[in-house]
């Protein structure tokens, strides 16, 4: 599927009342979600499978060797996670030379907003869901996050 047509999909589910849409053709899958918690395009490409011995049997070595190395895991943060109940990418103030919504040590209340998402181009604020105060930022001014993924621990 070309990009043109893709985007043209994009803009006609973001216009309309739909709030999801896949197409299924030969090369492969789309799937486009307006305003849900799945991610907001999903493009599946289906290729014929590689001989026996190709290029996916070179890397179940190498995927065996760096489980190991990764093998340390880190001590689960305490204290209760606001999570990002969407993918975008995350701001931590409203404008770039405004100052962060929370710092390290801010008291915020259940309904603060804490950071900026934006999916989509669209900027969606991120409230607290729990009173207490900030003790780590753990996501990056600027950077992709995913579904799921903790960005502060309020204790």
């Amino acid at each position: 599927m070309d990009l043109r047509k893709l985007k043209t999909l994009i803009d006609l589910v973001s216009e309309s009342n739909i709030s999801e849409l896949e197409i299924t053709e030969t090369e492969g899958k789309v799937r486009i979600v307006k305003g849900g918690v799945a991610a907001p395009v999903q493009y599946v490409q289906t290729l014929a499978a590689p001989p026996a011995g190709g290029p996916q049997a070179a890397a179940a070595p190498a995927a065996a060797a760096a489980a190991p190395a990764a093998a340390p895991v880190e001590s689960a943060p305490v204290g209760h996670a606001i999570k990002s109940p969407m993918v975008g990418t995350f701001y931590r103030s409203s404008s770039p030379g405004a100052p962060a919504f929370v710092e390290i040590g801010s008291q915020v209340k259940e309904g603060d907003t804490v950071c900026i998402i934006e999916a989509m181009k669209i900027l969606n604020e991120i409230e607290a869901d729990k009173s207490g105060t900030v003790t780590q930022i753990l996501g990056e001014n600027g950077q992709a996050v995913e579904y799921g993924q903790p960005l502060f621990i309020i204790e």
